[in-house]
């Protein structure tokens, strides 16, 4: 399937939709009732959550009936819709607030993530800021551009390479394995400047826009990665998993980096990631 001009706008006004109806609404007005631990006391889900996602949901079903839908929230209720992304014929990822611990403290770093894949291949990504109301929306083969509330269009380009000593970027090292931890937290150190947002969505927009230089992961969720990767692949920017294959839907082990192309990539994997 390929995604129209038409059905794109409908997608980026979905998410932006979900995001004036329930989840700024709530920011900041969320009761203790509105927040729940799924695994600990930094992996939370609230209420705006659980709404946003079910909106889109219903949405994108109502457009595209018979699609396969994944999302965050609804995961664990159906384990087995992630394998599925490998040969759905065409399929939606929802990450409906990435970095719902940064909202639920009130703190404004957090976006909502679409991903649209089509047998096993991520063809379009949105990555959406509630606050701001921007977006940026990228296409396969077509570039990733930013789209600001009742601003003009933005084509993104990654950042040009330079020495480690000079970058600036983010290791989600807090998700890593535990012995692993140290090692990169260490590594971290040989960089510019090492930054923490525990926001998927505001990561891969800065080192989409040139921001920072590159982003890590251990941890791998399709709803936090799917669409980013792709916005900065269109950005110019090279990804790929630890091991050098790509990063695919479906993929739930191995770690990814992001950085400005293959030199600095394998460069980062060897002095950041060590291997």
């Amino acid at each position: 399937m390929t995604l129209s001009d038409t059905d794109l706008d409908f997608l980026v006004a979905t998410v932006a939709d979900a995001g004036e109806t329930e989840i700024m609404p709530r920011f900041r007005n969320l009761s203790a009732s509105d927040i729940s631990e799924k695994t600990s006391t930094v992996d939370l889900v609230t209420e705006a959550d659980v709404r946003a996602e079910k909106r889109i949901t219903a949405a994108l079903l109502e457009r595209f009936p018979g699609a396969h839908i994944v999302g965050e929230e609804a995961y664990d209720a159906d384990r087995s819709v992630v394998p599925a992304l490998v040969d759905a014929p065409l399929a939606f990822v929802i990450d409906p607030i990435d970095g719902t611990f940064n909202y639920a403290a009130g703190f404004p770093a957090f976006g909502t993530l679409l991903a649209v894949t089509v047998k096993g291949e991520t063809v379009a990504g949105i990555i959406h800021d509630p606050v701001m109301g921007d977006t940026i929306v990228s296409m396969k083969g077509a570039g990733a551009t930013l789209k600001p509330k009742g601003g003009s269009d933005v084509k993104l380009c990654v950042a040009k390479p330079v020495d480690l000593s000079q970058m600036v970027g983010v290791f989600s090292w807090g998700h890593s394995f535990e012995e692993r931890r140290p090692i990169i937290a260490a590594n971290m150190t040989k960089a510019k400047m090492a930054l923490a947002l525990n926001c998927s969505a505001h990561e891969y927009w800065l080192v989409s826009s040139g921001k920072l230089h590159f982003i890590g992961h251990e941890k791998l969720m399709p709803w936090d990665h799917l669409a980013g990767v792709l916005t900065h692949q269109e950005a110019g920017g090279y990804t790929a998993k630890f091991d050098g294959t790509p990063y695919r839907p479906g993929d739930l082990t191995g770690g990814i980096l992001s950085a400005p192309d293959k030199d600095s990539w394998k460069m980062l994997r060897r002095e950041i990631v060590g291997l």
